[in-house]
């Protein structure tokens, strides 16, 4: 069984910790945008002042010995509206990560319905989030979770 509970500031080693799941895979890809090995105590900073921000949440998924399993990050955010786009109250996906050894137990599955709860009490409309092209995993997890293409952001050297 998954327990999922939210996190707190006191949960930013874990946070920093469990980051390095997908940052690794990161800044293999593109070193030249990612830092290659992010100093603990400042990752840990950077997770207690998010965890301070008060449209953001965090959750922390656990077996039921305790087990640390994975962690999302997520954060309420209102889109402005302009002459060509109407206005949305939406949840970002910020972050997610599972452990290698409980990939496909459910656990991502269980921290986005989680995120999805956060999202439906703020009265968020979409559930929104990004994913590099080379994350072929992440990628596949987000389609059979009903995910669809919005936009595709590409970039160029110069």
């Amino acid at each position: 069984m998954i327990k999922i509970r939210t996190a707190s500031s006191d949960d930013a080693p874990v946070l920093a910790s469990l980051n390095g799941i997908v940052h690794e895979l990161h800044a293999g890809h593109r070193p030249d945008l990612f830092i290659g090995s992010p100093e603990q105590d400042v990752l840990e900073a950077f997770f207690v002042a998010r965890l301070t921000d008060p449209s953001v949440t965090a959750f922390i998924a656990e077996s039921t010995d305790g087990r640390t399993l994975g962690y999302a990050q997520a954060r309420v955010v209102s889109w402005d509206s302009s002459a060509l786009v109407r206005s949305d109250l939406v949840i970002l996906l910020d972050q997610i990560a599972v452990v290698p050894d409980a990939s496909g137990m459910g656990v991502g599955s269980a921290l986005l319905e989680a995120v999805r709860e956060v999202g439906r009490e703020a009265g968020c409309r979409r559930l929104v989030t990004e994913v590099w092209d080379f994350n072929e995993g992440a990628r596949a997890f987000y389609d059979t979770a009903g995910f669809r293409r919005m936009n595709v952001r590409l970039d160029q050297l110069l």
